[in-house]
């Protein structure tokens, strides 16, 4: 017999706060951005003036959104790959029972409660070249390192940070994984004579397929927006343009050039790929998820 839940006015007065909160945060900014994609806004006010897709055509022949976009994809790749992979290593080794791996349990949560912003001023102080951990490489050679001056390095000091930040929610989600595989799995593969390594190949990454691929859709998602916050605090997009990611391309076309038309439509192309990604990861990836255990 199925169940029928009669409380709609109580599902919908809990609901929602949350729907309004995406509706003016999310859905409404993101229909004025494809208004004034197809308009020519002054920064100023008054009133637009209608020009079609003519802020596509400058968007799209435009070297410098190339570049943010190239730069954007390439954050996503090793910025959202490493905060899967690191946190996954961490929650293998708590779950093992590695020495202070209760202790790690509660440690490796705190980050969550820390903004973005204060990360990036943290990592900022950390990975100065001067007086941060390593300003010690340093003594060895001259701006060996410096975020400051060498644009592979700035771009490092961002993604170790967004690494960094994303532990505490997908450590949360692999270790909850890991508890739900039946230990009698491993007992089998133990007896069996499977090593340790062997065991987290053949039976744990199988089983946390599904954590596995809920952390990559978010962390890939999650990393186009997360940055601006990093580097808005740690880089403002230097040096010489080398951590500008789209996202902040947008901030300083938008909010420093007020070229709003300009930041509208950079905005709709960043949702459009971001959704064609998801798209991708779903149509793809959650091919080999096993749900089934």
């Amino acid at each position: 017999m199925t169940s029928v839940y009669n409380k709609k006015w109580l599902a919908m007065f809990l609901a929602g706060p949350q729907v309004i909160v995406l509706a003016l945060f999310f859905y409404l900014p993101i229909m004025k951005s494809i208004e004034w994609s197809t308009t020519l806004q002054h920064p100023f006010g008054g009133p637009s003036k209608w020009v079609g897709i003519e802020n596509y055509i400058i968007t799209l022949t435009d070297a410098e959104f190339y570049r943010s976009l190239m730069l954007t994809m390439k954050f996503m790749f090793f910025g959202s790959t490493l905060s899967v992979i690191v946190p996954l290593i961490l929650a293998l080794a708590v779950h093992r029972q590695v020495r202070m791996s209760g202790i790690a349990r509660n440690l490796l949560v705190w980050p969550k409660a820390v903004a973005g912003a204060s990360i990036g001023v943290v990592f900022a102080f950390i990975f100065n070249p001067f007086v941060g951990v390593f300003s010690f490489v340093n003594s060895i050679e001259p701006n060996l390192w410096n975020p400051g001056l060498n644009g592979n390095d700035a771009f490092w000091t961002i993604v170790i940070a967004h690494v960094w930040g994303g532990i505490p929610f997908n450590f949360i989600i692999f270790l909850g994984g890991l508890n739900a595989i039946p230990h009698s799995l491993n007992q089998a593969a133990a007896i069996d004579g499977a090593s340790g390594l062997r065991r987290i190949w053949d039976i744990y990454i199988p089983l946390l397929t599904p954590q596995l691929f809920l952390s990559f859709v978010l962390e890939v998602t999650d990393s186009v927006v997360s940055a601006f916050a990093l580097v808005a605090s740690m880089t403002q997009g230097g040096p010489g343009g080398s951590t500008k990611f789209l996202v902040y391309k947008i901030y300083e076309d938008g909010f420093l050039g007020l070229d709003l038309s300009g930041a509208s439509t950079q905005t709709v192309i960043l949702t459009v790929f971001v959704l064609l990604v998801a798209f991708c990861q779903f149509l793809f990836l959650e091919k080999k998820v096993k749900y089934a255990r």
